[in-house]
């Protein structure tokens, strides 16, 4: 018991510590962020408390309140701290991938399954809905390269649906921000069976990614495919 809550009282510190951190990160993006989460937290609150005074119980309504006011302030700093994270992410290449990597269960990635020296590069994420393939890049450049990985991919899973989003701020794009929300969003079309498959059969086609000692989520600026790597299809 002693060493569980050892474990426990370590533990504190550093969840205490990473909620600041990621406060500080929020408030650089978004510098409303601390009236917001007050301006909710005092709301929610005084609400339940107007009504605890009405019906005659102000204890067990404020109590309550507090509690439900301390959720709402975590529900609405979460949702906040993720947007001002995908802000910073924005335009980096690579962003895209990170996002996909944090997507919920049921969707496998693959990142980077096409490249090109320009940094233009394409995803891959299989679910129910099917095959997404995540492009970022120039939007001329990338739609060879998603061309090119379609013919690859029907050569396999011809009878599996595909889907093609653009990540950026243009017409036709999908913003990094809502990527997420956008392929939840697609019709479910495959059983679990199905998805399993489906990815059996592309391990087969391999992914660039394995070829090529490149860091995992957002690359650096200015990295350039080297001259002697795997040439692209």
């Amino acid at each position: 018991m002693a060493r569980k809550d050892n474990a426990a009282d370590a533990a504190n510190p550093g969840r205490l510590k990473q909620i600041a951190l990621t406060y500080k990160m929020t408030r650089r993006a978004d510098s409303k962020i601390g009236l917001v989460l007050g301006a909710v937290g005092i709301g929610t609150l005084g609400v339940f408390l107007a009504i605890g005074f009405l019906i005659g119980h102000p204890v067990y309504l404020g109590i309550l309140g507090f509690l439900l006011a301390f959720l709402a302030m975590a529900i609405v700093f979460g949702r906040r701290a993720e947007r001002a994270a995908f802000g910073q992410m924005e335009g980096q290449p690579g962003a895209a991938a990170a996002v996909l990597d944090n997507m919920k269960r049921g969707w496998t990635t693959t990142p980077a399954v096409a490249m090109n020296r320009q940094q233009d590069v394409v995803h891959r994420a299989v679910g129910k809905a099917g095959i997404v393939l995540v492009a970022e890049g120039n939007p001329n450049r990338v739609k060879s390269l998603l061309a090119a990985e379609k013919k690859r991919m029907a050569r396999i899973v011809s009878d599996v649906p595909v889907h093609d989003i653009l990540v950026g701020t243009g017409e036709g794009q999908v913003e990094l921000k809502k990527l997420r929300t956008t392929m939840l969003k697609l019709p479910r079309v495959l059983t679990g069976p199905q998805v399993t498959a489906t990815n059996d059969r592309l391990r087969a086609l391999g992914d660039i990614m394995s070829n090529l000692p490149m860091p995992k989520g957002p690359m650096p600026k200015g990295m350039r495919m080297p001259r002697g790597g795997p040439k692209m299809r």
